[in-house]
């Protein structure tokens, strides 16, 4: 079961340790961090599951309609 509830001890220091981890990169080395830092966290995870209900959650409001419409406001 997916956790959306607050779950950092430390929100703020992982947030800093987040920005951090782009600082100097290019858009490109950047998009690829992300990737490998979800590759490592899934793995971890480790549950098809879990997995499934958390990209179900991020995509939420990020279909094409909802994207084109914020874009022509």
């Amino acid at each position: 079961m997916l956790n959306v509830e607050p779950n950092l001890a430390s929100p703020d220091e992982f947030y800093e340790q987040l920005v951090e981890l782009h600082r100097g990169l290019t858009d490109e080395q950047s998009t690829l961090v992300n990737a490998k830092l979800i590759l490592l966290l899934a793995n971890h995870i480790g549950d098809m599951d879990v997995l499934r209900a958390a990209m179900a959650a991020a995509r939420e409001g990020q279909d094409a309609s909802s994207t084109s419409a914020a874009v022509g406001s």
